[in-house]
Order: structure tokens, then C-alpha cells, then sequence
């Protein structure tokens, strides 16, 4: 079945989940009605044949959108892709993270060192994917499935002894959810992104890589940046200790603490400490294994 621009999104959606998340990358958001995919793409200025190539392509592995592609500007195309790319590393990865960090602090943490290993393997990957991700517009590299892969196997054949088993099913789902995306991820650049950036001379590539490597700069300068002594007092505020301890275990005065506490929740907008404890584990600064039972109001 090949998607039309006049078809019910709604229908699309209920049939085919999947593309839930790429109707969402173009600022579209579920209770769209009975609405048509042309309607909605009128009203939010949106090119309907490219959404409705993109489904086709993702549906239909045999689609081939050939005499579409020349009708596509390139920056649209680009866009999608780069929005693709902060979605990934955005919610995708932090998802998994997310799960997998809960599984390991319910199962045991240290008492579990094949969990605190897979935490180091997926820690690598993180960094890894990432890196990949954040070039593959200009260099069209594949992602590393081999990776995933891995995780995946090492939980359902590898992992022995107590453990939830819920969450070790959650940690495996998610990891499942984003294998099968970023395939299909890789047939639409073989697809659409590939045959566009090929109809580009040189000098218009450089001035999108020029464009790319912008968007790259100012996007790492709107990331929080603690300094290290902030990092310090972060990871001590999540593990457990009051102020006065800090004072007392970095040698500094009760009020340096206070301005350090201040600045953290300024630059992370984060006030609680549980809060705090997730974004040190979300952000590599702690490992679930660290969390003591006695967490300060």
C-alpha cells in the first residue's frame, strides 16, 4: 500500500505507530482529528509530498521515490535528518539509559558486577552512537548496529542471578524500539538524503557543511557547563551529603558551598535532590552504584 497526501493521518498513525515519532519531528502533534496529511501540512507549512515519501519509504523497504526526489528543496530534507539526530540523542538514548539505570539500582548495583559492566558497555556505546550521529549528514556513515546488538544479547543471554525482570524486559524493549528505527533511519538517508546531497556541486556541500558545523557550535554552547568544583559539589549533593559535610569534605566554607549549590540549580534549573541524582547519572557524573540508601530532603 503506497501512503497519499489526501489520506487520514489519523488512520496512518492508528495502523502504523511507528511513524508516530517522525510526524512528531516535524512539529505535529497527536489529536489531529480526521484531518488529511495535506491539511496539516498546509496549516503547519509543511511539504506533504516529502512527509508522505518519508512513510512511504519507511513503510515499504521496495519504495524507491525517484521522480519525487528532484521536487524536494534540500534544507527541508536536511532539517528532517538533523531533527532525527536530536531526537535520538535527545530521548532515544536517554530512554535506555533511563531504564537501564533503574534495573541495575533495583537489582543490586555492586552486588551485581555483570550489571555494572553493562553499564560500562553501554556508556561506550552511548559515546559512540552519539559521535556517529552527530556526523552522518556530512560524512553518511551507518550507524553501528553491531552495538545494540550486543546490549541486547548480553542481557537475554548473559545476565544471571536476581534481578527485576520487568525492567530488564523495559531495558530490552527500548534498546529493540531504537535498533529498529535507526535501520530503517539508514534506508531513508540511502533513499532520499544520499540522491539529494548528490545533485549538490561543491561549493554549494561546503556551504552546507559550513551551515551544519554552525548549527554544531552554537548548539554545544547552549549545553549546561558546570566547572569541575561544581561537578564535585553536585556529585556529593546526590550522594547523600548535607552541606556542612561538603564544606568539610572538599575543605571549603559553608557559604562556597551555598554560592556552588546556587549556581548548579541556576545552570541545570534542577531544585530537588533526587532531581540532581538523576541528572549526575543521566549525564555520566555518577553511576547507579554510587546511590546511598539515605537520601537528604
Amino acid at each position: 500500500m503506497t501512503f497519499t497526501k489526501n489520506a487520514i493521518l489519523a488512520d496512518i498513525l492508528s495502523e502504523h505507530v511507528e511513524l508516530i515519532p517522525i510526524v512528531q519531528r516535524f512539529g505535529i502533534h497527536l489529536g489531529v482529528g480526521d484531518k488529511t496529511i495535506l491539511e496539516l501540512c498546509e496549516a503547519n507549512r509543511l511539504n506533504a509530498d516529502f512527509i508522505v515519501t518519508l512513510f512511504n519509504v519507511y513503510i515499504d523497504e521496495k519504495y524507491f521515490p525517484e521522480k519525487k526526489l528532484s521536487s524536494f528543496d534540500i534544507h527541508p530534507v536536511i532539517d528532517y535528518f538533523n531533527h532525527t539526530i536530536e531526537y535520538y540523542i535527545r530521548d532515544s538514548v536517554p530512554n535506555i539509559e533511563k531504564h537501564l539505570n533503574a534495573f541495575i539500582a533495583i537489582s543490586g548495583g555492586t552486588d551485581h558486577k555483570e550489571l555494572q559492566l553493562l553499564h560500562e558497555i553501554f556508556l561506550q556505546f552511548k559515546t559512540e552512537l552519539t559521535l556517529h550521529l552527530q556526523q552522518e549528514t556530512s560524512e553518511l556513515v551507518n550507524y553501528p548496529h553491531e552495538l545494540l546488538n550486543d546490549l541486547k544479547n548480553i542481557l537475554i543471554r548473559l545476565v544471571s542471578g536476581s534481578y527485576n525482570q520487568n525492567l530488564c524486559y523495559a531495558v530490552i524493549f527500548s534498546i529493540d524500539s531504537l535498533q529498529k528505527d535507526l535501520f530503517i533511519h539508514n534506508r531513508l538517508k540511502t533513499k532520499i538524503l544520499e540522491p539529494k546531497l548528490k545533485e549538490l556541486n561543491e561549493k554549494e556541500l561546503d556551504v552546507l557543511k559550513h551551515s551544519a558545523n554552525t548549527a554544531k557550535e552554537n548548539s554545544e554552547e547552549k549545553k549546561i557547563k558546570l566547572t569541575p568544583r561544581e561537578e564535585e559539589v553536585l556529585k556529593l549533593i546526590a550522594t547523600g551529603y548535607l552541606n556542612k559535610e561538603i564544606a568539610d569534605q572538599l575543605n571549603i566554607s559553608l557559604n562556597t558551598v551555598l554560592t556552588h549549590r546556587k549556581n548548579i540549580i541556576a545552570k541545570t534549573g534542577i531544585k530537588t535532590v533526587s532531581g540532581l541524582t538523576f541528572y549526575c547519572i543521566s549525564n555520566g557524573l555518577l553511576s547507579p552504584d554510587f546511590i546511598p540508601d539515605r537520601i537528604h530532603k
